[in-house]
């Protein structure tokens, strides 16, 4: 049965969408082609009427899940971010958790290319964070900037080093909480609410 443009490009975003939860469960060299295409569902001779390398997947992936994590945390303030990053179940799932956290290690010893999804996805991540990040006064930029790529950056080592640690280590728990909080501290108390004011007396 011929296969239509709309079906093709169905099966494209599901391969891709298959490759970002495979690759951030098992790492970029963890997973072949073959064994992607099957968890897909489809055959090994398939994959390259979609994709040209496996490079190419390995970015298109990246991209993906680094655009769905963005889109998983539209709205939420900085505070519960930590929180819900900097926890025991993102550390646990890292099929669908972040992929900075999941793959960086792993893109450092990657082409330019891959790389530079990851720079994208680094950006766009700092600026979701910097508009969500409420100091309760005027602060400069680039003090905003500055302090959200270091609360970036502790949170995905964080991420890192707690899924180093055995499972059932007490250190992965400790790494977390202690970062967690020293996170948190680290960030302005919540601006005062104003009152309301009562218009009808």
């Amino acid at each position: 049965m011929r296969v239509t443009k709309a079906q093709a490009q169905a099966n494209r975003e599901h391969i891709v969408e298959t490759a970002s939860v495979l690759f951030r469960e098992r790492g970029f060299d963890g997973v072949g082609v073959a064994d992607l295409m099957a968890a897909a569902g489809f055959t090994h001779g398939g994959f390259y009427k979609h994709f040209g390398s496996k490079a190419d997947l390995m970015a298109e992936a990246a991209a993906n899940g680094l655009a769905q994590s963005l889109t998983n945390n539209v709205g939420i303030g900085v505070p519960e971010f930590v929180n819900v990053y900097v926890s025991r179940e993102h550390r646990d799932a890292p099929g669908g958790g972040c992929t900075m956290a999941a793959l960086c290690g792993d893109a450092a010893r990657q082409p330019p290319e891959l790389k530079a999804t990851f720079a994208n996805g680094i950006e766009n991540t700092l600026a979701a964070l910097e508009s969500q990040y409420d100091t309760g006064q005027e602060a400069p930029q680039q003090e905003v900037r500055a302090k959200m790529l270091d609360m970036l950056a502790h949170a995905v080592g964080a991420i890192m080093l707690s899924r180093s640690c055995p499972d059932d280590s007490a250190l992965a728990d400790e790494i977390l909480e202690v970062c967690r909080a020293r996170i948190i501290a680290s960030l302005p108390p919540a601006p005062a609410q104003q009152p309301a004011v009562d218009t009808e007396s």
